[in-house]
């Protein structure tokens, strides 16, 4: 008995919803039928269903594929998520320089104090990367080929760091006797050549003063920055000429020879010339 009730009711229910009613629409002074529609329950309920669908459907079309969508709170507009990553760009590049120069800044220093230099690093992680996904995986024999090759351009002078050097033209700073050649294994980066008395010392090459100032250990001290990532420095001086930010000709007066600082015994010149982060010795390429 329940089961068929329930049957009778769900029966009614429909029923209920197929009913058919008649929407009129009458003159209120003639009671003249104007409009006269047939509904039920289920069509109003399907027709409005439909309509409020499509409207749904055709708000987010408009939101999503117009410029409505910027004004929804927390949504970034176009230009700005393109600003945003051009500012991302910036700002990465500018800390790469930042530690370049930092990294250029330490150097200088070192070169003052006399003490070895770290090579500025060049920024290659993203090619290396893309090198490693392309080819995981390395052939014996392109390992054999690369040893032969590594093996050949040992004995190479187009791959030493000063072999570039050679093409350069440079004078004396001073001329002189060299009291005291260069030797790396003792930490001695450059050649001291002794002088007469207030003899100006010269450029070796043109260039921008990046340096010239007063140190505890080397006394007055000229930097000089050439092209081709090389470094001259002038020790020991009594008097400096010039001033950071200057650009000097080669041959151009920068200081005056002395015996200024601790690490001194006399009146003379220490100079240095550093390629790509490296002492090289100034009388491959100098005749004093």
């Amino acid at each position: 008995m329940p089961a068929v009730e329930k049957q009778k009711k769900q029966k009614t229910l429909y029923k209920r919803l197929r009913n058919k009613y008649r929407l009129v629409v009458l003159n209120d002074e003639t009671f003249e039928e104007k409009v006269s529609l047939k509904l039920s329950r289920l069509n109003v309920f399907l027709v409005l269903s439909t309509i409020a669908i499509l409207l749904i459907g055709t708000t987010i079309l408009f939101v999503a594929f117009t410029p409505l969508r910027e004004y929804i709170p927390g949504y970034a507009s176009t230009e700005l998520r393109r600003t945003s990553l051009k500012l991302a760009h910036q700002t990465d590049s500018l800390q790469q320089v930042l530690a370049y120069n930092e990294q250029y800044l330490v150097n200088i220093k070192n070169i003052i104090n006399g003490k070895p230099v770290d090579p500025i690093d060049q920024d290659l992680s993203d090619s290396v990367a893309t090198t490693g996904e392309l080819n995981p995986k390395v052939s014996e024999a392109d390992s054999s080929l690369r040893q032969i090759v590594e093996e050949e351009e040992q004995f190479n002078v187009g791959n030493r760091p000063d072999a570039n050097l050679l093409n350069l033209s440079f004078i004396a700073p001073v001329k002189g006797l060299i009291s005291s050649s260069y030797n790396k294994n003792e930490n001695h980066f450059g050649v001291d050549i002794t002088a007469a008395k207030n003899t100006p010392i010269k450029a070796a090459m043109m260039g921008t003063i990046v340096f010239a100032d007063w140190t505890t250990e080397a006394g007055y001290v000229v930097l000089i920055q050439h092209n081709d990532d090389l470094i001259s420095a002038y020790k020991h001086c009594s008097a400096l000429l010039k001033k950071p930010g200057d650009y000097v000709q080669t041959g151009e007066a920068i200081a005056i020879i002395g015996n200024s600082g601790e690490h001194t015994s006399g009146p003379h010149l220490h100079f240095e010339l550093w390629h790509l982060g490296n002492p090289v010795n100034p009388e491959n390429y100098i005749a004093f």
